[in-house]
């Protein structure tokens, strides 16, 4: 058995044998929320057009009834998102085509708050995950990783978040963020072979990148992205089961995304 089969095995049978211990396989455990809300506060790439909510009705219908409707607008890479391998990677999985055990398993939570919040333009090394490692111990193939900078508690002020609240091509240029150093995305996706890769941020590459290489790598590698995760600093260095699912469109390069973090136990 491949290790792909065997890390996505385990994570079946987790769920199968919670399913035979009791009527709720999550009975025993809590939920962590990873998702930032969708409104007229979400933060979007400088050149998107923000997240726009419609009214279609709202009130007492003629047949003395309450009903509510709404219709939305988004672009597919604002707010909590992914990033699917078609985004950076001509014939690459698009949103539609990521199979599902690439976006349900176990994670791991990298903190690099300490370098982050005091270096804006901090790009996550190497060193960084050798660190984490020697403490936690290696990253097993086939596991989501997560990026934890610590801007995710600056959301949704975004000069805080991303270096600016302009809007436009003209304010790309003063975007400062943290992000996956390029040397970084490779070892991940080459030699811990991860199954995705998240982060607390707008982009995997950090604010003054000008050719997005992280991107490039990790979507040659059909790894999809996660970008603007909510709560990362609730989560343990190891124990989490993540269940990211995106909005399924057809084709499609992204798309909002609800993930959310499941931890065993009390």
């Amino acid at each position: 058995m491949t290790s792909y089969k065997l890390g996505f095995s385990l994570v079946f049978s987790l769920f199968v044998a919670l399913s035979c211990a009791r009527e709720d396989p999550f009975q025993s455990g809590r939920f962590i929320d990873l998702t930032h809300d969708f409104s007229s506060e979400t933060i979007y790439w400088p050149t998107s057009e923000p997240f726009q909510l419609e009214t279609v009705f709202r009130g007492i219908t003629d047949k003395n009834f309450f009903y509510s409707a709404y219709k939305f607008c988004a672009a597919e890479h604002g707010g909590t998102h992914i990033d699917a391998p078609v985004h950076f990677a001509l014939g690459h999985n698009s949103v539609d085509k990521i199979p599902l055990e690439q976006l349900i398993g176990p994670a791991v939570v990298i903190d690099v708050s300490e370098h982050t919040l005091n270096d804006r333009d901090y790009q996550i090394s190497i060193q960084d995950f050798e660190t984490w490692e020697s403490s936690n111990g290696s990253i097993p193939d086939n596991t989501i990783v997560l990026l934890s900078t610590g801007y995710g508690r600056y959301w949704p002020d975004q000069v805080k978040y991303m270096g600016t609240d302009k809007r436009g091509p003209d304010a790309v240029k003063e975007l400062h963020f943290p992000g996956l150093h390029p040397s970084t995305a490779t070892w991940l996706s080459e030699i811990r072979k991860v199954k995705a890769v998240g982060i607390d941020t707008p982009s995997i590459d950090y604010g003054q990148s000008k050719l997005f290489k992280s991107h490039q790598v990790l979507s040659k590698k059909n790894v999809p992205i996660f970008e603007n995760v909510a709560n990362l600093e609730r989560l343990p260095p190891r124990g989490a089961i993540i269940i990211a699912l995106p909005m399924k469109i057809k084709e499609g390069s992204g798309g909002p995304l609800r993930i959310v973090a499941f931890l065993s136990g009390k």
